[in-house]
């Protein structure tokens, strides 16, 4: 656990020190759960989301994008059910007065028994070497079977109770499984109550007359109540999709993992809407799809796995998470829900207006089903960033930090590197930058020795640096050194934009799906 808990704070410390992610009004104490992006992080998280709106909208002839507003009638939320189910089950510590969820303290202590699970299994591969079947280890160790058996009895059990909202047994569970607070250790809890996680405001100028409004929780429903709208002007044929990107707002009570979970992200989210009847192919498609779009970054097959859910939402007939794992062990990254008539239904009885589509080869009309897939921006930044951070021993006893990011998410492309600040090389370089900044992010770096500015872009995640030295202005080649591999080679400057272009378009992923 401890080496996660290391990883996790290099993590957190790399991205303040490098311009990726800083607390929120830091200069006035930070505000709990909210974080602000730097210069590098933005330019990271605008590459995730060209990413994942390229893949989604630009290769689907069948998918559109919109960009809906935060700021919705407020029935919107009665219908789509927030208002009413929208909510966590909270529990206090009576001796810290520290406010925990209570299905997150359970899932907290299962993730302790699947870490016990895990060091069996590596203990083992260590005694056996070679001759090691992990999966015939995990299906026979009795060690590993009732922990692992226990872990799911309780997920299970948990589950149940979420879905009946009997609350008394989730607290009973608690003190079952004699769960402390992690701040004061003490066992003495409070009951378990549920608590609604949107955060109102106000429209309008005097108190009196001032609509109370939600900030929305989801991106989704911006794209349910405008699903009539899209389907009209574009003459849209199911099944299509509508997409869109934007922030929602949460007001989380435990908000904790850094950027993991906050009280304002980023939603990406596509509604994919089709003839009833079809979801479970749909469902099913989707799931391969998405996953497809993650193992294309190549982070790492082992680092993905599905996990089919229990207990459903109230408007789902499947619902499967892609989790991810994180320092702090695997985590939702994604959700694909099929989500059957159910937000389409409802604004129609709150509306009464028709959301129908006319199918002209059955001739008729009906509420078409929505299968869903749902990622947080945020999510998959801190995916990307934990993943990359890396630290190397070099040949000579030296460590190199550096970002292994995927060459097409990288903040900076190419960095331009003249050898010495004289002799006509910083002009030169000053010309190349020029040239490559049309296509890709380029930047200018000429303080320090050249070995430091390598360690500087490999800290950044710079998959290339361009050296300008004495011989580029003889015969216009300069030294090319990739940022993985450390190679150098020499190349003309009139070849640069080809090679580098080649390894760093977000096409060149893109082509993989």
């Amino acid at each position: 656990m401890t080496h996660q808990t290391d990883q996790f704070k290099k993590v957190i410390s790399h991205a303040k020190e490098y311009g990726f992610v800083f607390p929120s009004s830091e200069i006035y104490e930070g505000l709990s759960a909210v974080y602000d992006y730097g210069q590098n992080g933005t330019a990271l998280k605008n590459n995730i989301r060209e990413y994942w709106w390229k893949a989604m909208v630009q290769l689907n002839e069948n998918i559109v994008g919109i960009d809906a507003a935060i700021l919705m009638h407020p029935t919107t939320w009665k219908a789509s059910g927030h208002v009413d189910a929208f909510n966590d089950p909270l529990i206090d510590n009576k001796i810290s007065k520290k406010r925990y969820r209570a299905d997150i303290l359970v899932e907290d202590y299962v993730a302790k028994i699947e870490a016990k699970i895990e060091k069996e299994v590596k203990k083992a591969a260590k005694r056996f070497g070679d001759a090691f079947d992990e999966k015939e280890f995990r299906m026979t160790n009795s060690r590993v079977i009732s922990n692992q058996e226990k872990a799911e009895a309780i997920l299970k059990r948990l589950g149940r109770s979420l879905e009946k909202e009997d609350l008394f047994d989730v607290k009973s569970l608690i003190e079952e499984l004699e769960i402390s607070c992690p701040e004061s250790g003490s066992r003495e809890w409070t009951d378990v109550k549920q608590f609604n996680l949107m955060f109102g405001t106000k429209l309008g100028a005097s108190a009196d007359s001032a609509m109370d409004l939600y900030l929305r929780p989801e991106t989704a429903q911006g794209i349910f109540v405008n699903f009539l709208n899209v389907q009209k002007t574009g003459r849209m044929k199911l099944p299509f999709g509508i997409a869109q990107t934007g922030k929602a707002f949460r007001n989380e009570i435990v908000a904790r993992q850094f950027i993991f979970r906050m009280r304002e992200f980023e939603q990406m989210e596509m509604q994919f809407f089709i003839p009833p009847g079809t979801q479970q192919e749909w469902y099913k498609k989707w799931k391969e799809n998405r996953m497809k779009w993650h193992l294309a970054l190549g982070m790492g097959k082992e680092n993905y796995r599905f996990h089919d859910h229990e207990k459903l939402a109230h408007y789902a007939d499947a619902a499967s998470d892609i989790e991810f794992q994180f320092p702090f062990g695997f985590k939702e990254l994604e959700g694909i829900h099929s989500r059957t008539d159910f937000d389409l239904s409802s604004h129609e009885k709150f509306t009464g207006k028709k959301l129908r589509y006319f199918d002209p080869e059955l001739n008729e009309n009906y509420v078409p089903y929505v299968v869903e897939t749902s990622i947080g921006l945020d999510r998959m930044f801190l995916a990307v960033l934990s993943n990359a951070l890396t630290e190397e021993k070099l040949e000579g006893g030296a460590t190199r930090v550096v970002l292994k990011f995927p060459y097409a998410l990288a903040p900076n492309k190419a960095a331009v590197l003249p050898l010495v600040k004289k002799d006509g090389l910083p002009e030169l370089a000053r010309r190349i930058v020029e040239d490559l900044k049309w296509d890709f992010q380029t930047i200018y770096d000429e303080k320090d020795a050249v070995g430091r500015r390598y360690r500087r872009q490999d800290a950044l995640g710079t998959p290339y640096c361009i050296t300008v030295d004495h011989q580029s202005l003889e015969d216009q080649s300069v030294t090319l050194r990739e940022r993985d591999t450390m190679k150098q080679e020499r190349i003309t400057i009139a070849d640069l934009k080809t090679i580098i272009q080649q390894q760093v378009a977000v096409s060149s992923i893109l082509k993989k799906l």
